[in-house]
């Protein structure tokens, strides 16, 4: 009799493993549920023109908050990445006309998407994984792979031209204000409690936030650009699993900090981004907006058409 009911343990196992397989049509976090699977614009698709509307009414004072950091050779860089910019020749074009008018030029040789304050387009990161046909093969959001995309000169799908511009409610969560102090330690776990009890104390709650909203979180790391700690995986704070989960129930179109918000086991990457189509601004400057208790307010950040690319720098602004 215990035989037989180890058996049918084993044989229910087999069957949902069966049922659960993933193949290019289906997987565990493709086709996405909201917007079909062939979409290439994830949680952007939140910003509607009802959203900006709305966003828009959030304009009291017309204070602009300057949210990234000035692209320039002295950034902090992951890894091995550059930026390197250079006038060719000065002036680079001249002269013309009557007038002898001359022209500048310049020449930007760089991972230019994921330097700097970087935005992490559907195209950045993916998991490798085997398919029910038994191909092993890198899958992305919304369950492309990378046989679709590979392409030496840019991205077949998921360019992060496809990303729809942000014109939305932006929302600070001041982790480092609620912890009291100027940032958060090293390698610190930021904790759901850490976020409840940052929206209490700027008179919020988790409940206020919409769909579509830009969160925005606060770790006081912008306070050691350009020191290269900052581009360090294993020492930056990094949001908990509770933390993503977290995150992918509120459905905001972007998130944003100071610095990743990952950890060793890349949780936003993979559970936000890859499997959520929930993109990730890096490496803001939040510092204005904690001094001002700026916690609501205008949201403005427009990725680059950089066709095929993985990424885009751009300017982020806050308007109150």
């Amino acid at each position: 009799m215990k035989i037989k009911f180890k058996f049918l343990i084993l044989a229910t196992f087999s069957v949902t493993l069966s049922a659960i397989a993933q193949t290019r049509e289906k997987g565990p976090w493709w086709p996405n549920a909201l917007w079909g699977a062939n979409d290439q614009a994830g949680a952007s698709n939140w910003v509607t023109p009802e959203k900006i509307l709305r966003s828009v009414s959030l304009v009291k004072t017309g204070k602009v908050y300057e949210l990234g950091h000035v692209y320039e050779r002295n950034m902090p860089f992951a890894a091995s990445r550059s930026y390197n910019i250079f006038i060719p020749s000065f002036p680079t074009h001249g002269p013309v006309g009557e007038d002898k008018i001359y022209f500048n030029d310049e020449y930007i040789a760089s991972e230019i998407g994921q330097v700097g304050t970087q935005f992490d387009g559907p195209g950045h990161v993916c998991k490798e994984m085997k398919l029910e046909n038994g191909v092993t093969t890198q899958v992305f959001y919304n369950g492309f792979t990378s046989e679709e995309i590979r392409n030496p000169y840019g991205l077949q799908k998921l360019g992060v031209e496809n990303v729809k511009p942000y014109v939305t409610r932006g929302i600070l969560i001041d982790l480092a204000a609620y912890k009291g102090v100027a940032s958060l330690p090293e390698r610190y776990e930021i904790t759901l409690a850490d976020i409840q009890g940052a929206l209490k104390k700027q008179g919020m709650t988790e409940n206020s936030i919409e769909p579509g909203d830009a969160l925005l979180f606060n770790t006081g790391w912008w306070r050691y650009w350009p020191k290269p700690i900052i581009t360090n995986g294993e020492a930056v704070p990094f949001a908990s699993k509770d933390v993503t989960r977290w995150i992918i129930e509120r459905k905001p179109s972007m998130i944003g900090s100071d610095v990743t918000l990952d950890g060793t086991y890349y949780g936003i990457h993979m559970d936000v981004t890859m499997k959520n189509g929930i993109f990730n601004l890096e490496l803001m400057n939040l510092g204005g907006l904690s001094a001002d208790n700026a916690y609501e307010f205008l949201f403005v950040f427009t990725p680059l058409r950089l066709k095929g690319a993985t990424g885009s720098p751009g300017r982020p602004i806050a308007i109150k």
